[in-house]
């Protein structure tokens, strides 16, 4: 509905043209009330007063029935976001209630034939005025009505901070409730057993994964099918990091660094890695449940057909014994971040994938000798290097490639007769249709291959090229944009074959990485064969010359190097304000060896000392967030300018000239920044001045603090200024210049939420219309061991403190059901 054009009086032809000798409508108003009711609003006070009694009582006319008397209630002042309850009143013979909106942007009001109805009020840039009618008619009464205003004011953050704390429960503000939902271990078909938690578990495939991480909601309808809007059901799709295996079997996990690992150990591991699609109806009140039998849930593991799309498809870094076409591939893992398309399909991250697999480098079971010098520099620039992988998986004893894949060591006369090429296989993002189990996940190579640490879609503007912003999570590695070929076309938003839309937007582009200027501009930098020039030799890694641009794409971490990218505090989550189009990247943190006193530039500006207990952390332990803004707003721009949105300090020690630069407080100080993400613009936290969410993954500040999520609402590049600060290590100082954001205050940043013990807060999205949150609570208890669990959490959130602790998901509520965070 739009706007409804105000009403400015009361036009009942009956009381226009009543000729009897009754007083008149303003000799009623001024005798039932006062002037200073009268003067506050001219004409519509008065109309309101007088509407707020019988407004035929004078008549004298039997037919019209008996009194009635409707108060629609005062002016209520409040804010976008928040729960508002008209307060009418009724009195003597009162018939049938009805409430209707008469002015102002149009709300949904819940029990409009009641005195006291309810509705969220809408987002707004500026204050602005809703009136709303009360009328009583029928059973015998005499017609009556009032009208009251609403004032609504622009969204504002709606709690009071949650206080440092160790706790071992998720703790919100007051007026929030918090629900347990997936649970490590939570079966999603029906014929998987309730986990016991002792590790004695198996069949993982079957089950909810361990570690999760970023989770997105798509809505179904009635029939199950995809409904962009629903709110009370849907799937939410997470990704499963990693593990803590001490609690995955009955007394840890056995023979790990000297093998031969157990194969029913590995078999569930392996499975615990990777995807959930888990569908939810909420029944009201919250009342949040899995759908066990839903024909939508499945798990994506590292043992799950996936297909090559894009420009290294077919090729030969791709073939294996196990797919010498080099088409397709098994699995997906160390599922970290996220992304989702407006198609409809969910973009899955694999990150730290490297140390998986076995691949001497050194020692007598190296392979060396087989591998040429490009090969060996391409290896160790990405970390494969493990004698014997994370887990050892390769060790347990079967001939099943489910194990044999994790040995990359080339030990055949060719690649198609062993796993050598497997690493190849993985750091891509993968392509997921959460609405058909029956499609086969797809890795996008036009993407890039790396740590992949979510892959972000700016806006979208019709006619205009698709841009992906992703970050590569390691220190001192690079923030990357992908552009797509093909230009946007709306109506591809609803089309069935989601993944067939993937293919038209993800499958052909250019690569970009970033490089920061000092002067606060930027420069994208295209990785495309024939402008990137060769790596340079570093330490004993020769020159590298690249081949294709299907070379470029498997080893783009030499690609940024060559072309000069800048290294980053240890890129992470990507985010994009659905208002104005800035994108902002979380830059975790880095150590000494990362960010040296001499090492620092314009857009990694801090080294310092954040000492924890008698342990000294030098370099930038807390971290910082990065945020830019296109030339001009263009997806396809290759310049950009940039300042730092926030940096992560501890407020109570940290210099306030050099360290805590954005003047945090107790109330909002945070340290290594991770997950980030704008409310949905489907509701008025998304909507104006959108609602940020920020997350942290912290070693540093947890002398202080368990791990946080913090609610923000951001300005925009370029409302702080220019910094100098002086760096110190020790006697040691030195002058870095930089760009600092607005400072923080408590109206627009605040601390939302705790997590339990050794927890990461990772995972965000909410429902379409704000009022349920989801979040995820990643590793409780990580330090403990299955004996002596250092959390019981989920158990702790109601009182039991017993129990092996579980990664899970919550949903957060607000009491009176309005928007989350307003």
């Amino acid at each position: 509905m739009k706007d409804i054009e105000h009403v400015r009086g009361y036009t009942d032809g009956d009381v226009d043209t009543n000729r009897m000798d009754t007083p008149s409508l303003e000799v009623i108003v001024n005798e039932r009330y006062s002037r200073r009711q009268t003067m506050r609003g001219g004409l519509v006070a008065s109309t309101a007063a007088f509407m707020g009694t019988t407004l035929l009582a004078a008549c004298g006319d039997d037919d019209l029935g008996e009194n009635s008397t409707v108060n629609a209630g005062g002016t209520i002042v409040t804010s976008a976001g928040r729960v508002v309850t008209l307060a009418g009143v009724a009195t003597g013979a009162v018939g049938t209630l009805t409430w209707k909106q008469t002015g102002g942007p149009a709300v949904a009001l819940g029990g409009a034939d009641t005195a006291t109805p309810k509705f969220i009020a809408p987002a707004v840039a500026s204050r602005t005025e809703l009136t709303f009618s009360l009328s009583s008619s029928g059973a015998g009464a005499r017609p009556a009505t009032s009208v009251t205003t609403v004032v609504v004011n622009p969204a504002t953050l709606g709690f009071a901070a949650v206080p440092h704390n160790k706790n071992d429960i998720v703790t919100v503000p007051a007026g929030y409730s918090v629900t347990v939902m997936t649970r490590l271990g939570d079966p999603i078909v029906n014929n998987a057993p309730n986990y016991a938690n002792d590790g004695t578990d198996t069949d993982f495939a079957s089950r909810i994964g361990d570690h999760g991480d970023a989770l997105t909601w798509y809505g179904l309808n009635a029939a199950g099918a995809r409904d962009d809007n629903s709110s009370t059901r849907g799937v939410l799709v997470q990704n499963h990091e990693n593990l803590n295996v001490q609690y995955l079997h009955p007394n840890g996990p056995t023979n790990v660094s000297s093998g031969p690992r157990p194969a029913g150990e590995a078999r569930k591991e392996i499975e615990a890695h990777g995807v959930s699609v888990t569908e939810f109806r909420d029944s009201g009140n919250p009342g949040w449940a899995v759908v066990p039998n839903s024909a939508l849930n499945r798990r994506i593991t590292p043992n799950t057909p996936v297909v090559f799309h894009g420009p290294v498809r077919g090729t030969d870094f791709l073939k294996t014994v196990a797919a010498t076409d080099g088409i397709n591939g098994t699995g997906t893992i160390n599922n970290c971040a996220n992304g989702h398309t407006v198609w409809a399909t969910n973009l899955t991250c694999e990150e730290n994938w490297a140390g998986y697999f076995r691949r001497d480098n050194s020692g007598a079971g190296t392979d060396n000798a087989n591998r040429s010098a490009r090969e060996l520099t391409a290896l160790r620039r990405y970390g494969v290097t493990s004698n014997s992988g994370n887990y050892a998986w390769s060790s347990a004893p079967s001939g099943d490639q489910m194990f044999r894949r994790w040995d990359a060591r080339a030990t055949a006369a060719s690649a198609t007769q062993d796993y050598r090429n497997e690493p190849n296989k993985f750091g891509w993002v993968l392509e997921v249709d959460p609405y058909n189990p029956n499609s086969v996940p797809r890795k996008r190579t036009a993407l890039g291959r790396m740590g992949h640490e979510g892959a972000w879609l700016g806006n979208l503007t019709s006619g205009k090229k698709i841009a992906i912003y992703m970050g590569d999570d390691s220190r001192r590695e690079y923030m990357y944009k992908f552009v797509s070929n093909a230009a946007w076309n709306p109506s591809d938003a609803q089309a069935a074959d989601r993944l067939a839309v993937g293919d038209k937007y993800l499958d052909a582009g250019t690569l970009y990485a970033a490089k920061f200027n000092a002067d606060g501009t930027g420069t994208w930098l295209p990785l495309v064969h024939g402008q990137v020039p060769n790596r340079p030799a570093t330490g004993t890694d020769e020159e590298y010359v690249f081949a294709s641009q299907a070379d470029i794409l498997v080893n783009t971490r030499l690609a940024a190097d060559a072309v000069g990218a800048t290294p980053m505090d240890r890129p992470e989550w990507t985010g994009t304000n659905p208002v104005t189009g800035e994108v902002y990247l979380t830059l975790t943190n880095n150590n000494a060896a990362g960010r040296p006193l001499t090492g620092t530039d314009a857009a990694n500006p801090r080294h310092y000392n954040d000492p924890k207990g008698t342990s000294n952390q030098l370099g930038n332990p807390n971290g910082h967030i990065v945020r830019l803004r296109e030339k001009d707003n263009e997806s396809a721009a290759t310049t950009f300018t940039w300042d730092i949105y926030l940096f992560g300090a501890d407020s109570t020690d940290a210099s306030a000239q050099n360290v805590n630069l954005s003047g945090l407080t107790t109330a909002n100080d945070f340290s290594s920044p991770d997950g980030l993400w704008f409310s949905r613009t489907t509701n008025p936290a998304g909507q104006h001045h959108p609602l940020m969410w920020l997350q942290t993954d912290d070693g540093a500040f947890t002398d202080r603090t368990n791990n946080q999520m913090l609610a923000a609402l951001p300005g925009q590049v370029g409302d702080g200024g220019a910094r100098t600060i002086t760096n110190t290590n020790g006697t040691q100082t030195a002058q870095q210049a930089t760009f600092v954001g607005a400072a923080a205050t408590a109206a627009t940043l605040r601390r939302f939420l705790t997590g339990p013990l050794e927890c990461e807060l990772t995972g965000v999205d909410s429902t379409p219309d704000g009022r349920t949150l989801f979040v995820g609570i990643q590793h409780p208890g990580e330090n403990g061991e299955a004996d002596a669990p250092s959390s019981h959490w989920p158990q702790s959130q109601t009182g039991t403190n017993s129990g092996r602790p579980r990664s899970a998901v919550v949903a957060i509520t607000k009491n009176d059901g309005g928007i989350v965070g307003l």
